[in-house]
């Protein structure tokens, strides 16, 4: 089965040319998000536990227009770019994931795109 870019209306808008989502036979790979409020297409200023919060909010809407929940996702990846935000980060990311424990990177990184301080990606299995 070929690759396809999956319509995603709830995403915030792309800062770039791809796509929110895509979907490989049974799995969805998720673009990376950030804590980009998508009403005003700003990143949020609550730090970085609000920016996980937020791009964890934009992962769940992306994955609901795929028909997917959090709990489909089978890895993360989480970017920092201060890894003493590792705590903050963890303990919004432990709460969004509930009792589901996908795998997860976690990698410190120089900067992220519109000065985010968190970006996070995931690919979630999702049986056609």
């Amino acid at each position: 089965m070929p690759v396809e870019s999956v319509p995603t209306p709830n995403a915030p808008a792309s800062a770039g040319p791809y796509s929110p989502a895509v979907r490989a036979g049974d799995w969805l790979a998720l673009a990376g998000q950030v804590g980009i409020e998508p009403a005003t297409g700003k990143l949020t200023d609550d730090g970085v536990g609000g920016q996980t919060r937020q791009a964890l909010a934009n992962i769940a809407a992306v994955l609901g227009d795929c028909g997917a929940t959090l709990s489909d996702v089978a890895k993360t990846t989480v970017f920092l770019v201060d890894m003493g935000d590792f705590p903050v980060m963890n303990e919004v990311y432990a709460d969004a994931f509930a009792g589901h424990r996908p795998a997860r990177s976690t990698i410190g990184v120089a900067a992220l795109p519109l000065g985010a301080r968190v970006e996070i990606e995931v690919w979630a299995f999702v049986p056609r």
